[in-house]
């Protein structure tokens, strides 16, 4: 049987400096993928959120305040916990909760997670698809109400929206992907808990 071919030093770095993920889990990821850079990105990935998954019960008491200012027009703050002083005090998860305050700046989001939509507001734009469908064949109604409020929750959400600086790329990440990769990268359980945005004038 042939040995899997073993990847370059440069492409072993590259990887890493697209995920920050560890030298030893992308050389791996490199040689499970073939020397296919973009399949090694979804392998590393599937990694950091099998693991985030793992650490998610542990309790994240510590974490970082961060804000973002645009313009002086439109200003955003978000808290981000982690478990451990030390990693609050790290670029990583300082980063992050930037990239998050910035990311709220820019394209507004009403909840957190979908787990945090209230019953009467999903109640509410189900009945609005519902009148939007009434000439849809009654046996798709449904199915297609169901998508669209689907669709419209997760573009409400925080946590489903698609990463604002990853916007126009071929595999952009959701706010919750990037804090999968953050919590495997420090080896914690991060997480946002909560957010606001402020406009001028609103």
């Amino acid at each position: 049987m042939k040995a899997p071919q073993q990847p370059t030093a440069q492409e072993v770095k590259a990887l890493r400096e697209r995920t920050g993920a560890g030298m030893m889990d992308c050389k791996a990821a490199l040689i499970e993928a073939g020397g296919d850079i973009e399949a090694a990105v979804d392998i590393l990935r599937a990694k950091g959120a099998a693991d985030a998954a793992k650490r998610a019960d542990r309790a994240a008491n510590e974490g970082y305040i961060d804000a973002y200012i645009h313009m002086g027009r439109v200003g955003s703050m978000v808290e981000v916990n982690c478990e451990t002083d030390f990693v609050s005090r790290g670029e990583d998860l300082r980063t992050f909760a930037h990239d998050v305050a910035l990311h709220v700046a820019s394209l507004n989001p009403t909840f957190l997670s979908l787990e945090d939509v209230p019953e009467d507001f999903r109640e509410r734009e189900r009945a609005i698809f519902m009148e939007e469908a009434k000439d849809v064949d009654e046996r798709f109604r449904e199915r297609a109400v169901e998508g669209k409020l689907a669709k419209r929750l997760k573009e409400l959400t925080l946590l489903e929206q698609e990463f604002v600086r990853d916007q126009g790329e071929k595999k952009p990440r959701t706010i919750d992907a990037l804090r999968q990769e953050v919590a495997a990268k420090v080896g914690e359980n991060v997480t946002i808990r909560r957010f606001v945005r402020y406009e001028l004038g609103r």
